[in-house]
């Protein structure tokens, strides 16, 4: 028998499921959301006819996200339940981590920051409208450019020297402790008159990782805790890791990215059947 997770955003249907007599995680996937309710069940025939899923095999189905609220009836007769998202990115990024208490961050088209409890507790803590959206939005902007993939890939020549003011631009003192040279004073504070596309893309990325990073250190902070997990689409863009693991060293905390991190959300929905224990 299986559980079926579906995380149905505002831009991408994500899909996964798990075997409930071994806890098998069946490799998830996403497909673009154009219209929430086509896409949700579009997903879910793809994702059973690619695993040879039976309808009658599947116990229950977990859906999440702002699209979740279109969905009125259960799919085919299948017992449906709604997660709050809270709780489906707690849940799910503790077990990716395999943490058993951290700051779970998802960024999708906008950032959301839970505190995930050991206890089964999740709490949202805030969060920001900065992410995939601000990220796509600026550089259709700025660039004429659309698509992450393209974005990341001009982004792959940039220099922030000719876009971030940084504090080694401002005194060539050490003036606060814990302050590189190379930290971002000023983001898009330095623009060069020679600046390229590239750099521009960069400094988009750049400015969009350290907001959500920034934030997170401090949901951190009130919890005197190090580990942070990110999830979410953004996760997948390569630049990310770079730019997080920086913070790592400016801040002393501890940034994951875990494997399936894009899909923490919809993975932590099918974790919450009740169906589902001690994992």
């Amino acid at each position: 028998m299986y559980i079926i997770g579906i995380d149905i955003g505002g831009s991408t249907t994500k899909i996964c499921g798990f075997n409930i007599g071994d806890m098998t995680l069946i490799k998830p996937f996403y497909i673009k959301a154009s219209d929430q309710v086509s896409s949700s069940y579009g997903a879910f025939g793809k994702f059973t006819s690619d695993n040879n899923i039976n309808l009658s095999e599947i116990k229950k189905i977990q859906i999440t996200g702002v699209g979740s609220t279109f969905i009125s009836d259960d799919f085919y007769g299948i017992p449906t339940e709604t997660v709050e998202e809270t709780r489906a990115i707690g849940r799910g990024g503790l077990y990716l981590s395999g943490l058993s208490e951290a700051i779970v961050v998802s960024m999708g088209t906008g950032t959301s920051i839970v505190m995930a409890g050991n206890n089964g507790e999740n709490t949202r803590l805030g969060g920001t409208g900065v992410g995939g959206g601000t990220l796509q939005g600026l550089s259709k902007m700025l660039l004429n450019v659309s698509g992450t993939a393209n974005i990341t890939k001009l982004a792959e020549n940039g220099d922030l020297k000719n876009i971030d003011l940084r504090i080694g631009d401002i005194t060539q003192k050490d003036i606060i402790p814990g302050m590189p040279d190379y930290m971002t004073a000023s983001n898009f504070g330095k623009v060069s008159d020679l600046v390229t596309k590239s750099d521009i893309a960069l400094g988009i990325l750049n400015m969009v990782y350290e907001t959500i990073g920034m934030m997170s250190i401090f949901a951190a902070r009130q919890f005197d805790l190090k580990n942070i997990v990110l999830t979410g689409i953004l996760t997948s863009v390569p630049q990310s890791a770079e730019i997080f693991d920086k913070l790592n060293k400016m801040f002393g905390v501890n940034f994951q990215i875990p494997e399936y991190a894009n899909f923490g959300t919809v993975i932590g929905a099918a974790l919450c059947a009740e169906e589902i224990k001690n994992i």
